[in-house]
């Protein structure tokens, strides 16, 4: 059954926001806004927490408990809303859904309370990237809101003035699990490969996460799927008993970047062919002389056309955005070109999958700057890349010593200390045309503040170099 939220949510009544990052903050503004009276149940100890956020609290009368999350504090709420960081099957929040409360995340208030029609990214790797792309075609004729889990938080923008012609939103598999309703008028998979695996209970209790973005859309909705991505394949067989199948309401477009032609979009070249809106004919966008003409930022730009033309936005229009775009940073940046070398900023590819996307678009002979915090997931897929395109391998952080017994047989592998230190071994180990590039596989924890930390830290010392190599 539908819930009400409005009803639910009416002026005077309880409502607990768990976790105070920054979208529980954001969500503590929001609902304020509506007249709820705000419950704030906080994992760390008060002592940790911002003093003036604290205070800010207080002031507005938001009763807090820090240092853990007890059903006896969350039972006197209506309602959950849930961070997307805390998981939803901690003991306290399984008592209260036991109890009839309901336990939602900030997608799941967009049915009753955002205005404009939604399009919405998720997959494994490139998200952030097709997301700010769609934000970026869709700007050039009309207003757009880009939030969610990029930057600014949906109830941001619910508790302000909805005056944007669109919503565009990145959304992790986290918020999905906890989206209730949630129907996005386009929504895209991009891919779906091992990461989280300490939240989930299995693979494919992960790749069910990704696919409920679906679940909820109606027959005029659009669903943009990989067509090559074996993971997405496997999970529609399971449901449907066949990889072909769709087992939701939306209208499906597939797209193919592995010479497929039989999908509503395919890569031709350094092209973009699109047929979905079949009673147009083919359209074609030339990536050619953009910052997105090289994989995996190829098959990202495959996927925003798609949803910007879902969206009516103007072929023109898109082309100009792609000839405008510049890429996110840590995103397979080039930093400098040191002695013949190119040096590569992939920090935010902290999974697996990441790796094998910057591999497989390289040109180069690589040396590979990877390690950190492991994720729980193997290596084994980028066993055909490794012995193909990586010249060493530079080591570091806590994974470092599964990494070498992966790579083992497959290429050299060097231990480094730290990231300053690998940058200098992987200048050693380069040769001329060459690129070096770091793109972890793993998270930034055990070194770094954030993947964007280490990231800096790499540019830095790349600069470094570049200053010594002199005019």
């Amino acid at each position: 059954m539908r819930l009400n939220l409005k009803e639910i949510l009416k002026p005077g009544a309880r409502a607990a926001v768990v976790g105070l990052g920054r979208s529980g903050v954001s969500a503590v503004d929001f609902l304020q806004g509506l007249g709820v009276t705000v419950l704030v149940s906080e994992g760390g100890r008060r002592e940790e927490l911002d003093k003036d956020l604290v205070r800010r609290l207080e002031e507005k009368g938001v009763a807090l408990e820090t240092g853990g999350h007890t059903s006896e504090f969350l039972s006197q709420a209506k309602l959950i809303l849930a961070s997307p960081g805390v998981p939803l099957d901690l003991p306290p929040l399984a008592a209260v859904r036991a109890k009839g409360i309901p336990v939602l995340g900030e997608l799941a208030l967009a049915p009753e309370y955002l205005k404009p029609p939604v399009a919405a990214v998720t997959g494994t790797n490139g998200k952030s990237t097709v997301t700010t792309l769609i934000g970026h075609f869709l700007a050039g004729d009309r207003q757009v809101f880009l939030g969610g889990n990029i930057g600014t938080p949906l109830t941001d923008y619910l508790a302000g003035h909805q005056d944007r012609a669109v919503a565009v939103l990145e959304v992790s598999s986290f918020q999905l699990d906890s989206a209730g309703e949630f129907r996005p008028q386009v929504g895209a998979l991009i891919n779906i490969s091992p990461d989280h695996l300490d939240r989930y209970p299995s693979y494919r209790a992960y790749a069910a996460s990704k696919m409920s973005l679906f679940k909820n859309q109606g027959r005029e909705d659009t669903a943009i799927i990989n067509g090559d991505d074996p993971v997405i394949a496997s999970w529609l067989e399971e449901e449907t008993g066949s990889p072909e199948g769709w087992p939701f309401a939306g209208r499906l477009w597939r797209y193919h970047s592995c010479g497929r032609r039989d999908g509503a979009a395919w890569l031709s070249g350094t092209r973009v062919v699109f047929a979905g809106l079949g009673e147009n004919g083919e359209e074609e966008y030339e990536l050619a002389g953009t910052t997105l003409a090289q994989a995996p930022n190829s098959e990202n730009a495959m996927v925003a056309i798609m949803a910007a033309r879902a969206l009516a936005c103007p072929p023109e229009v898109i082309r100009q955005g792609l000839r405008s775009f510049q890429p996110l940073p840590h995103r397979l940046t080039l930093v400098a070109e040191v002695d013949g070398v190119a040096y590569y900023d992939d920090s935010k590819a902290t999974n697996v999958g990441a790796v094998y996307s910057a591999l497989a678009g390289m040109h180069r002979p690589v040396v590979l700057i990877a390690g950190g915090r492991g994720k729980g997931g193997g290596y084994e897929s980028l066993i055909p890349l490794i012995k193909e395109k990586v010249r060493a391998a530079i080591l570091i952080g806590e994974e470092k010593e599964a990494l070498a017994e992966a790579f083992a047989g497959l290429t050299r592998t060097i231990m480094a200390g730290d990231l300053p230190e690998a940058v200098r071994l992987a200048k050693g180990a380069a040769s001329k045309g060459d690129a070096v590039l770091l793109s972890p596989a793993c998270a930034s924890f055990d070194m770094f503040k954030s993947y964007s930390h280490r990231g800096e830290v790499f540019s830095e010392e790349v600069r470094r170099l570049k200053e010594e190599e002199g005019p």
